[in-house]
Parts: structure tokens; sequence; C-alpha cells
């Protein structure tokens, strides 16, 4: 039986890996696979008035085709900082801006480009393991202070650092899973 002491910790460390899982699969929606999702330029920031904004906070972003994103500012007055802000991204785009509405054709991958994404996904994944990794370690140290200090039997730190390791397993898998999916899609041609 864990005691109530190690469970909070073992509680705590549970939902920080949870945060982990869920960064890593938030940066996996900004790596761009086949077809365009409006989630690709989640990252993009505009200089909007001296403020670094969040592009989805000054337009409508939508995908209505497979390869072709929209950007439709609420403000026209911002359709050139918009348009700077997507070429600077890094993602490789290229924006066509007709005065009303800004067009970004998504185009094919190479397989030079898709080799790159799939190494790019492994590195968020690594450094989400890494973080899961952390996390266990800072709980394992927390529950051999908390044994010591509380005089908890020996047997309920093991028990609880095999409910720790069990955790960061299942968190591991989830992100080795959600990596083998995203692999998947970027190699789909």
């Amino acid at each position: 039986m864990i005691p109530e002491e190690l469970k909070l910790i073992i509680e705590t460390a549970d939902e920080s890996m949870d945060e982990a899982v869920k960064f890593c699969k938030k940066e996996f929606s900004h790596i761009r696979a086949g077809k365009a999702t409006p989630s690709l330029l989640d990252g993009v920031k505009v200089d909007y008035y001296g403020s670094m904004t969040p592009l989805n906070q000054l337009a409508n972003v939508s995908a209505p085709e497979a390869r072709l994103l929209t950007v439709q500012p609420y403000d026209k007055s911002a359709m050139e900082d918009i348009e700077k802000a997507i070429m600077s991204a890094g993602l490789g785009l290229n924006p066509n801006n007709d005065g009303t509405i800004i067009r970004i054709p998504l185009p094919m991958l190479s397989e030079e480009r898709r080799t790159e994404l799939v190494k790019h996904a492994g590195e968020v994944a690594e450094n989400a393991r890494i973080s899961i990794r952390n996390i266990r370690r800072n709980a394992n140290d927390e529950i051999k202070n908390t044994v010591k200090e509380e005089s908890l039997p020996e047997d309920s730190k093991f028990e609880a650092e095999e409910e720790i390791q069990s955790i960061t397993d299942a968190h591991t898998k989830k992100v080795d899973e959600m990596l083998e999916t995203k692999e998947k899609e970027i190699m789909t041609v």
C-alpha cells in the first residue's frame, strides 16, 4: 500500500508527464506532413502595431483544399505584415497576397525535405522523452526524501518508484506511437 504522501508525488509526476506528451503532440501539429492544416501556421507571430501577435488572433486561417491554406485578415492594414511573418517563419511557404486574402499553396514535399521533417519529428519526440525522464528522476528523488523525512517503510519507496516507472513507460510509449504515426504521415506521398 502506497502512503498518501507518495501518491501525491506520483499524481504530480503523472500530470507533468501528460503535459510533456501534450506539448509533443502540439509540436507535431506544426510539422507539415502532406496536406494543408490551419495548425501549420499556429507558431507564426506577426509584428502588429509593435507587439508580436499570434497569426490566428489577426486572421481566419483555413484549408479549403488539400494543398492550399487561406489567410483572411480581420484588419486589411495588417496584410503585408502577415505575409512577411509567414515568409520569415521558416516553413518554406510562399504566400500570394491579392489584397483581400492571402493564399498559401503548399508545394509537394521532396524526398529530402520529408527526411528532414522526419528527423525534426524525431528530435521533438526525443525532447519529450528527456522531459519525461527528468520528471521521473525528480519524482524518485522526492520519494526518497519523503520516505526519509516521514520515516515511512522502505517498501513503500520501492512500490512508489515502481509506479513512477510504469507511468514513465506508458508516457514514453505514447510519444513513440505519436512519432511513428507522424513519420508515416510525413513519408506518405
